[in-house]
C-alpha cells in the first residue's frame, strides 16, 4: 500500500468507526536511526498521541510499520518511534516490490527463516523494554511456499504477538487466486492470533477467506479503496446477524475522493500531484464498480483538479440523496 495509505485515506477509511485499527505505509530502515521528522512524516498521528497512541480523528489506533533487514537498525528505530509515541509496531515481510527486495526488505527475507527471526527478535525486545507489542506481516513465502511455516514460526518464536498473513507468495504478487487455506496451515503451525489477508473485495470474500483460513480477524488493504464501505458492510453483516447494505453508491465513491482532494489542498499539495494520486484511487475502484471505470476513462487524461472533481461529481448537485444512508436488505 506504498504511496497509497496515508494520514488522510486514513481519517476518511476510518471515519464511520468500523475499523479496529490502522497501519501506516512503511518507515524504509536500512543502517541508521532516522530522525523524529520521518515518523511524524509516516505518521502524523504521532504529534497528537497520548496514552492510546497514535489515533485516527475518529480514534482508531493507528500501527507504525518498519521495513528493513538490519537487526541492530530496526530495533533503534523501533526505539526512535515509541519516544515518538508509538504503542503498536508492524515489521514488513510482505512488500513484494522489486525495488525493496532488491535492497534486501520486505519479502526478500521470507528466503530465510533465521534472518525473519532476527529482525523480529530484535525488534520485539526493544518494544518490550517499553510495554510496546509487535507484530509481523508476511507472505506464503518468496519464490514458493515451502518456507511459509518456517517462517510463521520463526515470526513467532522471536516474539511477534500476532501475525497478518497475505495468501501469496512474492513470485505471485496480486495475481488471483489468494490461497487462503495456506493461512489454515499457518494457524495450525503457531500459538499467536494470525489475520488473513489478500484479495477481501467484498462479504463474499471476508467470509471465504474466514471459512478457508479459519481466522477470525481479516486485514483489508486495495479492496477498502475500491469499497469505501467495505468494513462498514462487514461490521454490519456481524452485528445485525446476516443483513446486508445496499451496494454502495457512486456519491460515496466520489465523496470519499473529493474529501481526499480537499485534504491535500488544504495542506498545500500541489493541484497536478492530487490528481495523480485521485487517479491512482479511482483506478482501484475501476476494477469493482461500472460507474467508477466511466469516470475513469473518462478523466484519465484531465489534468486540472476542478475539472476532474466537477467530472467526479454523480448529479448537479453533486450529491447523491442515498449518501449518508444505510439501507440493509436481509441476506439469503
Amino acid at each position: 500500500m506504498e504511496g497509497v495509505i496515508d494520514a488522510d485515506t486514513r481519517a476518511l477509511l476510518s471515519d464511520d468507526g468500523a475499523l479496529d485499527w490502522c497501519v501506516t505505509e512503511f518507515v524504509r530502515v536500512v543502517d541508521a536511526k532516522l530522525p523524529p521528522r520521518v515518523f511524524l512524516r509516516h505518521c502524523p498521528e504521532l504529534a497528537t498521541a497520548g496514552s492510546s497512541g497514535p489515533l485516527t480523528p475518529s480514534s482508531t489506533p493507528v500501527t507504525l510499520q518498519l521495513l528493513g533487514s538490519d537487526p541492530q537498525a530496526l530495533a533503534a528505530n523501533a526505539e526512535q518511534a515509541i519516544a515518538q509515541g508509538a504503542t503498536r509496531l508492524d515489521l514488513n515481510f510482505g512488500c513484494p516490490a522489486k525495488t525493496v527486495n532488491r535492497h534486501d526488505g520486505g519479502a526478500s527475507l521470507l528466503r530465510t527463516p533465521e534472518r525473519v527471526h532476527a529482525v523480529v527478535t530484535a525488534v520485539a525486545d526493544a518494544g518490550r523494554r517499553f510495554g510496546v507489542s509487535v507484530n509481523a506481516k508476511l507472505r506464503l513465502g518468496f519464490d514458493d511456499k515451502q518456507l511459509a511455516l518456517a517462517c510463521a514460526q520463526a515470526a513467532e518464536a522471536g516474539g511477534a504477538e500476532e501475525l497478518v498473513v497475505h495468501a501469496r507468495t512474492r513470485r505471485e504478487g496480486y495475481r488471483p487466486p489468494a490461497h487462503w487455506e495456506w493461512i489454515a496451515r499457518i494457524r495450525s503451525a503457531v500459538s499467536v492470533p494470525v489475520v488473513a489477508n489478500g484479495d477481501i473485495w467484498s462479504l463474499e470474500d471476508y467470509w471465504k477467506a474466514r471459512t478457508l483460513s479459519g481466522c477470525h480477524d481479516v486485514m483489508l488493504g486495495r479492496g477498502m479503496l475500491a469499497d469505501p464501505w467495505l468494513a462498514r458492510r462487514i461490521r454490519h453483516w456481524q452485528d445485525s446477524g446476516g443483513e446486508r447494505l445496499s451496494p454502495t453508491p457512486w456519491s460515496a465513491r466520489s465523496a470519499m475522493l473529493t474529501r481526499y482532494a480537499q485534504a491535500k489542498q488544504q495542506a498545500g499539495m500541489q493541484e497536478k500531484v492530487i490528481v495523480s494520486l485521485l487517479k491512482q484511487w479511482l483506478n482501484i475502484m475501476r476494477g469493482r464498480d461500472a460507474e467508477a471505470a466511466t469516470r475513469f476513462m473518462a478523466l484519465r487524461r484531465e489534468t486540472a483538479l476542478p475539472s476532474f472533481l466537477a467530472g467526479l461529481d454523480s448529479d448537479e448537485s453533486g450529491r447523491d440523496p442515498s449518501w449518508g444512508h444505510l439501507r440493509p436488505t436481509t441476506i439469503e
